[in-house]
């Protein structure tokens, strides 16, 4: 049986900082971290891919917020932001790793699904709102589209501006993961929970209903489908190559592992802020725990190297 993983894309393997977003940034991005995955799939691998989509998720809502102002165009929710953006980056991620397939004469299939993600109602989270989407903004710019829509915004941890935040309930279930997990065995590379999944609830009659105003992380996402698909490894991209404690003070640290014990406990000393590191420890947290296996969080260029990143052991 061929080893299963998943694989968390963070929000550079799209936008990297510093760029607008245009789409031949973003398709560049991708092929780039792409190619990161090529050794996995070399070796039998099979792979499932997650990603972010802060910045695209906000920047199509903002579009949408323009056609109603110049337009009169009808707004759409953010669920529905979300579904859009899990097209347009499954598009691109796509069809990146099928050219990086091609140019290495490998024959996979890849396929793009649609995945939408239970959550409860009456999560505390939607009292508190912490997942940023869209750009950054200067602390002027942020007051006042908080003061024309409502919205609510917190300074980036890394002082790169302010960004917009919104509600983040728990993943509950991972629809369509039978599907998903089949796929996967059978070889097919797989993306899926885009943006951590479009947050549905279950009404009284068992139907599924949108949740707005909310965004699901898609690491906590990822744990879950990892942990249901019963994946074999966990890695967890972003733009550092190992967690850091102390984080930007003069006394940071980098970890090559962390147990559980001392995971919970750097959580507890606030080590890791909830607008960064913090979801990503925690998915990690959760996937060891349910699995009794290892995640690994590290940069996308340090994945095929047999000491990268920071290990999450039990």
């Amino acid at each position: 049986m061929s080893k299963l993983s998943v694989v968390a894309f963070g929000g550079n393997a799209l936008l990297r900082a510093g760029q607008i977003g245009t789409a031949d940034e973003q398709e560049q991005n991708a092929y780039d971290t792409c190619r990161n995955l090529l050794e996995m799939i070399k070796r039998g691998e099979n792979v499932v891919i997650t990603h972010g989509n802060g910045p695209q998720v906000g920047n199509i809502y903002l579009r949408s917020d323009a056609g109603y102002s110049m337009y009169k165009l009808p707004k759409m929710p953010l669920d529905i932001s979300v579904a859009d953006s899990q097209g347009e980056i499954g598009y691109m991620i796509e069809r990146m790793m099928r050219n990086l397939l091609v140019e290495e004469g490998i024959q996979r299939e890849i396929v793009t699904i649609l995945t939408q993600v239970v959550v409860d109602k009456d999560d505390p989270a939607f009292n508190q709102p912490t997942k940023p989407v869209g750009p950054y903004y200067l602390k002027e710019e942020a007051d006042l589209l908080s003061k024309t829509n409502g919205w609510l915004f917190k300074e980036d941890a890394r002082n790169r501006g302010w960004r917009r935040v919104v509600a983040s309930p728990k993943p509950k279930n991972i629809l369509n993961k039978d599907v998903i997990c089949e796929l996967a065995k059978k070889g097919y590379i797989v993306i899926a929970c885009g943006g951590g999944g479009i947050p549905v609830s279950i009404d009284e009659k068992n139907c599924y209903k949108p949740v707005e105003d909310a965004v699901i992380d898609k690491d906590l996402a990822s744990a879950l489908l990892a942990n249901q698909i019963s994946a074999d490894a966990f890695f967890i991209l972003t733009d550092v190559s190992k967690v850091c404690i102390n984080f930007n003070k003069p006394d940071q640290k980098e970890l090559d592992e962390i147990s559980l014990p001392d995971a919970r406990m750097y959580v507890a000393q606030g080590q890791f802020p909830a607008g960064s590191m913090g979801p990503k420890i925690l998915a990690a947290i959760n996937f060891v725990e349910c699995s009794g296996k290892e995640a690994i969080i590290t940069e996308a260029a340090m994945l095929n190297n047999d000491d990268c990143g920071t290990r999450i052991f039990s």
